[in-house]
C-alpha cells in the first residue's frame, strides 16, 4: 500500500463524521419543532456509511463510503394540548422522535472521530517528512 493512500483513507473518515456532524446539528436545531399532524412532524435523520475495500489498484486499503441519510423510523410524540393553535381536531400537538441525550452523544463521538482521522493525516505527514530528512 502507497504511503499517501493514509491520507485518503483519513480524508474520507473526516468527510463521512462531518456529514455526521451536520445530521446531528439538523436534529438537534429541530427537536422542539411542532406539528398540527403525525405525517408533517420533523423525524430524527442518521446517516449510513460503509466501509470499502479498493482492490482495484492492487491495494488492500479501505474507505469509508456515505450510503445516504435515512430518516429515524421511532414513533414521533403526541402531546394532548388542546389550546394550542397547532393541535388537530383531538387536541393533540406532534414532536419529533429526536432523543436529544442521544444526539449529544453522537455529536462528541462524531466530533472525536474526526479528531482521530486528523491526528492520523498530521501523524503521517510528520512520518513522511521525517523519512524525507534521512536522505539529507
Amino acid at each position: 500500500m502507497s504511503s499517501f493512500k493514509i491520507f485518503d483513507i483519513a480524508g474520507s473518515g473526516m468527510s463521512a463524521q462531518s456529514l455526521r456532524l451536520n445530521v446531528t446539528a439538523s436534529n438537534l436545531a429541530n427537536a422542539e419543532s411542532i406539528s398540527g399532524n403525525a405525517a408533517g412532524v420533523y423525524r430524527a435523520r442518521e446517516p449510513v456509511f460503509s466501509a470499502v475495500m479498493d482492490k482495484l489498484s492492487g491495494d488492500d486499503a479501505a474507505s469509508v463510503r456515505v450510503l445516504g441519510v435515512v430518516e429515524n423510523d421511532a414513533p414521533v410524540q403526541s402531546r394532548y394540548e388542546p389550546g394550542h393553535p397547532l393541535a388537530d381536531a383531538q387536541g393533540y400537538i406532534y414532536l419529533p422522535n429526536v432523543n436529544v441525550v442521544e444526539q449529544m452523544a453522537n455529536m462528541i463521538s462524531a466530533s472525536r472521530s474526526y479528531q482521530n482521522n486528523v491526528e492520523v493525516m498530521n501523524t503521517s505527514k510528520q512520518l513522511l517528512l521525517a523519512t524525507l530528512r534521512l536522505g539529507q
